[in-house]
């Protein structure tokens, strides 16, 4: 039985929005840096997912979950605020152009990874006020909610070094 045009064309439509599924998470990735930097410089760095880094720095995140940051440096005040998971103006692009050619499934993925948000703000720059005695040991912040525990950051870690 031969094939008719509009059977063909039905069947490259469909392999098209197969192959483009998940296009965030293909082009962008579920992960971001984010650059946490201070004033001055050497602060310790604690993030509620378990990591910890000295200013400044670099660390790559996944971009799904918002992370709690504490800094912390001997003679000045402790500062803590809170790194935002937001859909982002790229990734919200791509997720809707999932929808239009018919990717939904695609849009499922993009959704699922976290590829279509950005971590905010990016980057972090935080100026420390001098305090006597100040901050005297770093400790990780509480996890915020949808955020990732430093098990499963530790577990997700360890599976992508692998």
């Amino acid at each position: 039985m031969p094939l008719s045009p509009r059977r063909i064309a039905l069947a490259a439509v469909v392999v098209l929005a197969l192959c483009l599924g998940g296009c965030a998470t293909f082009i962008r990735g579920s992960t971001q840096s984010l650059t946490i930097d201070s004033l001055p410089g050497g602060a310790t760095v604690s993030l509620s997912n378990g990591e910890r880094c000295a200013t400044p720095c670099v660390l790559k995140l996944k971009r799904k979950h918002p992370v709690a940051v504490e800094l912390c440096k001997p003679g000045y005040r402790q500062a803590q605020t809170l790194v935002r998971s937001e859909l982002g103006s790229a990734g919200a692009v791509r997720m809707a152009g999932n929808a239009l050619i018919g990717g939904l499934i695609g849009v499922g993925v993009d959704a699922a990874s976290g590829a279509a948000k950005d971590l905010s703000p990016n980057v972090l720059a935080v100026l420390l006020v001098e305090e006597t005695p100040g901050c005297t040991a770093p400790r990780f912040p509480a996890v915020p909610e949808d955020g990732q525990t430093p098990e499963e950051y530790a577990r997700a870690k360890k599976k992508a070094a692998k």
